[in-house]
């Protein structure tokens, strides 16, 4: 029953999945080519699959190859598995002083089978046991600065074992100092500083020559020792600033033995220091041009022999180192340098850093604080890492919550439970036969997972291979459902020798001459074309011309999903045209509320409306805000929900036509329209931003009363005598400002006569020197009388 629901469930989506399909796009011509396409693609190696006059591609999807008749047990699709090969449970606490049988993670050994593509997800559980055995050295620099520390740690190992003893029962502790390589330009090499590099030197006139690295005390129990090894040390002075204490590190990480650490113990290495580090290439400045090797060479005095031999190492070698050990790194440093060696941890995993005061006061402390930190977080590193696999962690902390990416959880208390998920995948397929492993450990934790990786890129199918097989007509060879052909035979069976396949027989397989065999898209075999499966659909026809994907498209859907592909043309169904049968014929959605086609501003073309009035919109063009008819469209929905008015005065009408609110106002002035009964009615119309129309109308229409006659009469008589009386009053003033300055031109100019006639000072009167009779004489004329 399950399997004939997975029948019917492909049947339904085979030409949807089909169009995804990328497992015939590769062209497999066997069952290993088809694995390496996708992971999702199977291979059928039923004899007798497919139909007549057609290639069905045996590499497909399985839900495909079971539709198209493969029975599910020819069906090669091998997944990626995993399998767990060791799952001791994980301990709550140490169970003693061997601790051999303490786990902290879980599994502890894993086998994955792997095909390409494929990814596989485990789970790695981690928890930290309580009361873990402690394995803690101190590595102290000696230069000349740190003389005060000295002073301040010489009872450190006592004070220290009492502070730890409350985190654990089982605690060693190791001393070892170093200064520098004895060389110039690193120290004073001359003679007179040979036995006391201080020598001259008044504020500290006596110290021991530098050095690279002493182990001073292996890691004991016996603390003790600790504070008469640090009694007997004295400072020595080196010439520049860096120290040589990355050449002391690598040296208490890889002389094991002689350091003393315990393989069921969490390693402790404490660096205190006041200045920078000397880093790799920095040899050279003393000749040193060999690299760190990373090997441990402490003498018989357990003094670093190579200091003046090799290299500085570099802060891989020293990364990597650490974690072979399984070391947590802990800087101790001056305030000054806390951000350089902050830097450090990011490249050197499972590394703390702390501030250290000055003459190390808070030493104790530091370490303590230090240790609680490092418990508190567990992080997954991988050990030879195959460069053919990729992995993905994440990491599900104690709040539950699933972190991709990260392979790190914080802030844990002892005996908590975290998890990661790992999901592994594999790039491709090694020769057959290829096994590899590698691991997956804790920073700093003994305990690891070593997982173990072989390849799934081979199909089972080929175990039943067949030479000369009767099924290939003794001259081909049977492998997974098919036939590979000698040289000269062709067919599904290699039933045509090639004599049979000339130009002659191929003739009949074109569709005319000048064309190609089969369109191209098929294979000519015994006369006949078989046509190929594609990726996009179904190629038919008897020269395979024909194909259902090779049609017009709408937004990429063949025939718009309206139509269905015939030999590259698209057969509209009913209500739909166009070359791509994306027009629709209907007209119903374009019809608007009033009954009108797209609301009278539009068209409507392939079932939509297309709005053709300035400003219109909405699905029938029915919101028009700026459209010059925008009041008078609303005024009938004024009418009958108001005032029972009206062309929608049926209420069945009026509701059916006007959907849009209407909110009533005292007031409000934007569309107005005449009554009835003559009276004004105003009221606005708005869109809001959900696109329904909202009309706001005043709660009466405003109706003027009828005016008095006789008032009216009156008026118009007032206003006609005002305006005369009025122009009368202007035209007075007029002629009154025109006499007065005319009488004042006449004043001025009888004033300028009478001037010139009576008071002229140029004017004289004329003077006669003879009488008067003699003038007249002497015309000829006598007067008796006065002149006349």
């Amino acid at each position: 029953p399950l399997l004939n629901l997975f029948v019917r469930f492909s049947c339904l989506s085979y030409h949807q999945v089909l169009s995804l399909n990328v497992c015939m796009s590769g062209s497999a011509t066997s069952c290993e080519e088809c694995l390496l396409i996708h992971p999702s693609c199977a291979w059928c190696a039923e004899e007798d699959f497919g139909r007549v006059g057609t290639l069905f591609s045996r590499c497909d999807l399985s839900q495909n190859l079971i539709y198209r008749g493969c029975e599910a047990q020819f069906i090669e699709h091998p997944r990626s598995v995993s399998s767990i090969l060791k799952n001791t449970p994980l301990s709550s606490k140490s169970s003693g002083s061997t601790q051999h049988d303490v786990i902290q993670i879980q599994p502890q050994k894993i086998s994955l089978s792997l095909r390409p593509g494929d990814p596989t997800t485990f789970e790695v559980q981690v928890r930290p046991v309580e009361d873990y055995p402690v394995d803690l050295y101190y590595l102290m620099d000696l230069s000349l600065s740190m003389k005060d520390d000295l002073d301040t740690i010489r009872n450190l190992g006592t004070k220290l074992a009492e502070e730890m003893k409350k985190l654990t029962s089982n605690f060693r502790l190791g001393f070892g100092t170093f200064v520098d390589k004895n060389m110039s330009p690193f120290s004073y090499t001359a003679p007179k500083y040979q036995e006391n590099p201080c020598n001259g030197y008044k504020p500290f006139p006596k110290c021991i020559p530098s050095f690279g690295f002493r182990n001073l005390l292996s890691l004991t129990d016996k603390v003790d020792r600790f504070n008469e090894e640090v009694q007997k040390q004295m400072v020595s002075r080196n010439r520049d600033a860096p120290e040589g204490g990355f050449d002391a590190i690598l040296q208490a990480a890889v002389c094991k033995e002689r350091i003393g650490w315990r393989k069921e113990a969490y390693h402790l290495l404490v660096f205190a220091t006041d200045d920078v580090p000397h880093l790799a290439l920095d040899g050279k400045l003393a000749g040193l041009v060999q690299p760190h090797d990373g090997q441990c060479h402490l003498n018989d005095k357990n003094e670093y022999s190579a200091s003046t031999k090799m290299d500085y190492p570099s802060l891989a070698l020293l990364g990597e180192k650490l974690a072979e050990s399984n070391i947590f790194l802990i800087f101790a440093v001056t305030k000054r340098h806390y951000v350089l060696y902050k830097n450090f941890t990011a490249l050197i995993p499972g590394t703390t850093v702390e501030i250290l005061d000055q003459s190390s006061k808070n030493i104790i402390q530091l370490i303590v604080t230090a240790y609680n930190n490092i418990r508190s977080k567990v992080e997954l590193s991988v050990w030879d890492h195959p460069e053919d696999l990729s992995l993905a962690f994440t990491a599900i902390c104690q709040d539950g919550q699933p972190l991709p990416g990260l392979r790190k959880c914080a802030d844990l208390k002892i005996g908590d439970t975290v998890s990661f998920n790992v999901s592994i995948d594999a790039q491709n397929c090694p020769p057959q036969g290829t096994q590899k492993s590698f691991t997956i450990k804790p920073v700093g934790f003994k305990d690891r997972l070593e997982v173990v990786v072989d390849y799934r890129c081979s199909c089972g199918c080929t175990r039943l291979t067949q030479a000369n097989s009767s099924r290939c007509s003794s001259v081909g060879i049977y492998a997974c459902g098919t036939c590979r052909c000698e040289p000269g035979y062709r067919g599904a069976h290699c039933e045509c020798g090639e004599g049979e396949v000339g130009t002659a027989n191929l003739a009949a397989c074109r569709e005319a001459d000048g064309k190609q065999v089969c369109s191209g898209r098929g294979e000519c075999t015994c006369n006949q074309c078989w046509c190929f499966e594609s990726e996009f659909g179904k190629i038919y026809g008897t020269f395979c011309e024909c194909d259902d994907f090779s049609c017009a498209r709408h937004k990429g859907i063949l025939c718009s999903g309206h139509g269905d592909c015939h030999c590259g043309e698209c057969k509209c169904h009913a209500g739909y045209i166009g070359d791509n049968c994306d027009c629709s014929t209907e007209t119903a959605a374009c019809v608007s509320e009033d009954g009108r086609m797209c609301s009278g501003r539009g068209s409507c073309v392939c079932g939509r409306c297309q709005c053709t009035e300035p400003g219109a919109f909405g699905d029938t063009c029915e919101k028009c805000p700026t459209c010059p008819d925008a009041c008078a469209t609303k005024r009938e929905c004024i009418e009958c929900h108001l005032f029972n008015t009206g062309k929608f005065t049926d209420n069945d009408t009026c509701q059916r036509m006007c959907k849009d609110e209407i909110i009533i106002k005292e007031s409000l002035m934007l569309c107005l329209y005449k009554t009835e009964n003559d009276c004004v009615m105003k009221f606005t119309y708005s869109e809001h931003a959900s696109g329904q129309s909202v009309l706001t109308a005043l709660k009466e229409p405003e109706c003027a009363a009828a005016p008095d006659a006789a008032t009216v009469l009156l008026a118009v008589v007032g206003s006609i005598l005002l305006v005369g009386i009025m122009l009368l009053a202007i035209w007075k003033l007029v002629i009154t400002i025109h006499d007065r300055r005319e009488f004042a031109n006449f004043q001025s100019a009888r004033s300028r006569a009478r001037y010139e006639m009576a008071s002229n000072p140029l004017y004289k009167q004329p003077i006669s020197t003879q009488p008067v009779e003699t003038v007249f004489q002497m015309h000829g004329k006598s007067y008796n009388g006065g002149v006349h």
